[in-house]
């Protein structure tokens, strides 16, 4: 680990409860990011200009979408006693065009693009699996990246 990255880490920060602190030299791309009482470091891939110390900010986005849907799905299958064992979600981001895309309500310029495949290991019927692809668009996450969204940003 460089000294930049080990001095992100050895920064003490004082959060609220279900704050995530986000800190990072105005150096280079390496960003110290604490969740409660978890540390990690994210970055971009040295193609981007970044040292590739950590996963880059949409890297971390689809891993918070892949763990909601996992963690979606598994409970929703445990409390119907059905015989889901694991559950492997892959994703991918892009860039479209809008005018490529048929469902989308938007027709002019790029829209992103979330690509989700999901793998349910287990004796599941047909309909169960059906099911669980519902399921799955209602995880909190998913609901969230496809709701109107507000972020309110401030100096402080």
């Amino acid at each position: 680990m460089t000294d930049a990255h080990q001095d992100l880490r050895s920064t003490p920060r004082k959060s609220g409860v279900g704050d995530v602190v986000v800190r990072g030299s105005a150096a280079g791309f390496v960003q110290e990011i604490i969740a409660g009482r978890h540390r990690m470091i994210g970055d971009e891939p040295a193609s981007a200009g970044g040292t590739d110390a950590g996963p880059s900010p949409y890297d971390l986005l689809l891993a918070a979408l892949g763990s909601c849907t996992s963690m979606t799905v598994g409970m929703y299958a445990r409390r119907k006693g059905w015989p889901l064992e694991d559950v492997t979600v892959t994703l991918r981001h892009s860039k479209i065009h809008a005018s490529d895309c048929a469902e989308c309500e938007t027709r002019e310029g790029l829209l992103d693009r979330i690509e989700r495949d999901i793998h349910f290991a287990g004796k599941l019927t047909p309909e169960q699996r059906s099911r669980l692809l519902e399921i799955a668009n209602k995880c909190p996450v998913h609901r969230t990246l496809t709701s109107e969204i507000n972020i309110q940003t401030r100096a402080v």
